[in-house]
């Protein structure tokens, strides 16, 4: 036993997927920020994290990244046919 104690244990839990992170924070981030961009990646980084779930863990974090990046595209889509229809109107005529 030395002056100092024990050393501490090596880390035996689990890490999270980074691809799972990077996933959601794109998928999060593209809601109000290059949705067209980071929606795409956020998809791609959610299904190459849910590939490596069972290595890592992060399978949650994979499954809300894939689910916002589809979200960020389909609400780039609607934007892009609300402006080629002249955008909104809230005129109530009378």
């Amino acid at each position: 036993m030395s002056a100092y104690g024990s050393p501490p244990a090596a880390s035996s839990g689990s890490r999270t997927n980074g691809l799972a992170i990077a996933g959601l924070v794109c998928g999060i981030v593209g809601l109000f920020f290059l949705s067209v961009v980071l929606g795409p990646l956020a998809i791609i980084f959610g299904a190459l994290a849910l590939r490596q779930k069972a290595a890592t863990g992060g399978g949650g974090m994979a499954k809300a990244g894939l689910i916002l990046g589809v979200i960020d595209l389909i609400l780039f889509i609607v934007m892009i046919v609300v402006a080629a229809n002249g955008g909104f109107s809230w005129y109530i005529g009378g």
